[in-house]
């Protein structure tokens, strides 16, 4: 109740639709056991990652099916066709849900395939309903061929009926004795309304009269006897849909512990998308769980406060907060009503949020752990029960506290010591803290005790925490500055609000002189700090920018090389035209050294064949080529020989080309061709230089 846990459930259970989804919202509780948070956290996530894709979860039916589920294992019950049409789309709910998770979504969201992997569909319970009932319940007529005959001889009667009653009817407007041209039924036979002063005139049976007198309903000696045979029909057919109602019922009742674990499975996935729900509302993320006492908060919002600021326009402050083995208590000062309390109490319900399965308002890369015991006190405590004032309440909770507290513990103590002389107060407070540190709890303290302040720097495991505070505007900036304690601004305060020079001066000569300086000192100290944090926020954004030119100048240069490596293959592939011609003047001779072959029927024959075959195959053309090449490599560079070194004039062996070699990576070479830059082999260089013209 402290920290306002029971408001995150009242949203979580709005969010429900059906009656166990809310009912599990109502019972959430705390959990120690990591594998089953980590297990609630995944499938709220999953679920939550699927509203975000648009991907349709197959849950849509409301089915709160307690009733006829509880009917269903009762022996002799009878199922209406309303309630067996019901149970029937529980059984297709299941179905759309198996067939949701195909090979791929097992995978992808194994935590929700999870609730859903002890059971299976039985298509037996639809088809057995199919059997029986159309798609708005009624029984169908072919569901028994008793039930089929009677239907049939209803049918009969009924227009043998209808027949009859139009004769009368035409007969008895011709006499001019009809009231309402309509016909109409009572006590479900058929009758004709007719003037009350002409009752004596008409043979039949009187069912009733008008409010008013004037005209009354008979049923006509000509309709007696059909009316009968059609309402001994119609118990009947009654008696035989009962019948059949009541067979399917025990035959559903085969599986009634089948369909109760449908109902449940809807329930749990209705659960899941609420808390998948709520998690969209306040921007509810998995952080990373760790299996050992550590709280690791990367902007971090009290979900209820970013709720209420957001519907009215106002920006929430994060919080960024660690707790680790070697700083575990956390001691925030500062001046009243600069979010000491709200800073607290966002990592007490973050943390309860989180052991009870719920996604939190913090930066995915955020870490959290699991405690075992998790100690409240804000507030008032005192109890008229037992005559205890706010402050022997508050001790008796701390020596709770002290005795219960080990390092899977995480406390919340909000204005420590208070309530009791400052001096008395404070000792006792400095004494508590020691105490739990000594325990190797996790907590944070709330004080303005300076004699806590100063131990948070002495004693191991205590650090100091500060709420930032403008003393221009007097406003509180709702920002914890980790690692320094901070002033109640009483005095700077007091001079803002125009108190006389007079009051405030005589006020700090009754405070203790080491104690008004020091409040003092803490008081510049902070000013400060938040100067160094703009200084630094403005640094950073300078880094960003000098990051964001580099790498917009590397995609330059990038794009560069490529459009150079680009130019130089397409260089290197340019097909001339003679040489397109040679390809298609090989192909032919092929096509006819091919032919000849075919032909030759003697050894000799067959060698000339294949000596043109040689000569083609050969590549004269290339040899020739190649051989031109060297020839202008040769004419105007000679091999030197020798090893290769960076900065000698080389020549590439494999394709006879001169360049200079500008790198060595162990036996690959990287050598310069004009503008572009190659990688060959090391053993595929000579050096070269080149000739001097005489």
């Amino acid at each position: 109740m402290q920290l306002e846990f029971d408001k995150v459930q009242q949203l979580l259970t709005e969010h429900c639709k059906t009656e166990l989804g809310k009912q599990m919202a109502i019972d959430l509780r705390l959990h120690t056991h990591i594998d089953y948070v980590k297990t609630a956290l995944q499938q709220a996530h999953e679920y939550k990652q699927l509203t975000l894709l648009q991907e349709h979860f197959p849950n849509d039916f409301v089915l709160n099916l307690k009733t006829e589920l509880k009917l269903l294992s009762i022996q002799g019950a009878v199922l209406t066709g309303e309630q067996a049409l019901q149970i029937r789309k529980l059984a297709e709910s299941m179905h759309a849900i198996t067939r949701f998770f195909d090979h791929d979504r097992k995978v992808q969201y194994v935590a929700l395939h999870e609730v859903i992997k002890e059971t299976y569909y039985e298509k037996k319970i639809t088809a057995l309903i199919d059997e029986v009932l159309d798609e708005v319940g009624q029984v169908k007529d072919n569901a028994s061929p008793e039930l089929a005959k009677i239907r049939m001889s209803l049918f009969r009667k009924r227009t043998e009926l209808r027949r009859a009653f139009e004769r009368v009817m035409q007969k008895l407007q011709k006499a001019n004795y009809l009231a309402d041209q309509g016909e109409a039924f009572l006590n479900g036979r058929r009758v004709v309304a007719i003037y009350a002063e002409n009752k004596r005139m008409v043979k039949g049976i009187i069912h009733g009269e008008s409010d008013t007198g004037k005209t009354t309903f008979l049923e006509p000696d000509e309709t007696i006897e059909l009316n009968n045979d059609v309402q001994s029909l119609e118990r009947e057919e009654n008696r035989e849909v009962y019948r059949i109602l009541r067979q399917l019922t025990a035959k559903l009742n085969g599986y009634s512990g089948l369909l109760n674990s449908y109902h449940d499975v809807l329930g749990i996935y209705d659960f899941i998308r609420a808390k998948a729900k709520l998690a969209l509302d306040m921007d509810g993320n998995y952080p990373a769980l760790v299996p050992h006492a550590q709280v690791h908060l990367v902007q971090a919002y009290h979900p209820l406060l970013l709720l209420y600021n957001r519907k009215n326009g106002k920006p929430t402050v994060p919080v960024n907060i660690t707790l680790d083995k070697d700083n575990h208590i956390l001691v925030i000062s500062g001046p009243n009503a600069g979010g000491k309390t709200v800073t607290l109490k966002t990592v007490g319900l973050l943390q309860l949020m989180l052991q009870s399965g719920l996604l939190v308002p913090v930066h995915p890369t955020s870490q959290m752990g699991i405690f075992k015991q998790i100690m409240i006190h804000i507030g008032d405590t005192q109890s008229l029960e037992f005559e205890l004032s706010t402050y022997s309440s508050h001790l008796k909770n701390m020596k709770y506290f002290m005795e219960n507290a080990n390092g899977r513990t995480l406390f919340f103590i909000d204005e420590l010591g208070s309530g009791s002389d400052p001096n008395l107060g404070g000792a006792f407070a400095e004494v508590i803290m020691e105490e739990l540190a000594k325990k190797h709890a996790f907590g944070i303290v709330t004080t303005h005790y300076l004699n806590l302040k100063v131990m948070a720097n002495k004693v191991k495991g205590i650090i100091n925490g500060a709420m930032g505070f403008d003393e221009e505007t007097l406003l509180p900036l709702y920002k914890l500055l980790i690692g320094k304690p901070g002033s109640s601004y009483t005095f700077s305060i007091a001079q803002r609000i125009g108190l006389h020079p007079s009051l405030i001066a005589r006020a700090r000569k009754l405070v203790d002189e080491g104690h008004f300086k020091l409040d003092k000192l803490l008081n510049k100290a902070e000013q400060d700090l938040q100067k160094v944090e703009t200084e630094k926020k403005d640094l950073h954004k300078l880094i960003k920018e000098n990051e964001r030119l580099k790498r917009e100048y590397e995609e330059l240069a990038d794009k560069e090389r490529k459009n150079q490596q680009i130019t130089f293959l397409k260089l290197q592939n340019k097909i001339k035209e003679d040489d397109l011609q040679y390809l298609k003047d090989m192909e032919r001779k092929l096509k006819q050294i091919v032919v000849e072959w075919k032909r030759a029927e003697k050894n000799d024959e067959r060698e000339k064949v294949m000596k043109a075959a040689e000569i083609l195959l050969f590549r004269r053309r290339e040899k020739q080529i190649n051989e031109k090449i060297d020839k202008k490599v040769q004419d105007k560079f000679k091999e030197v020989g020798g090893q290769v070194q960076v900065g000698d004039q080389v020549k590439i062996v494999s394709n006879r080309q001169v360049g200079k070699l500008i790198e060595i990576r162990d036996k690959r070479a990287i050598v310069q061709l004009g503008k572009v830059p190659i990688n060959v082999k090391l053993s595929d260089l000579v050096v070269v230089e080149e000739k001097v013209s005489e």
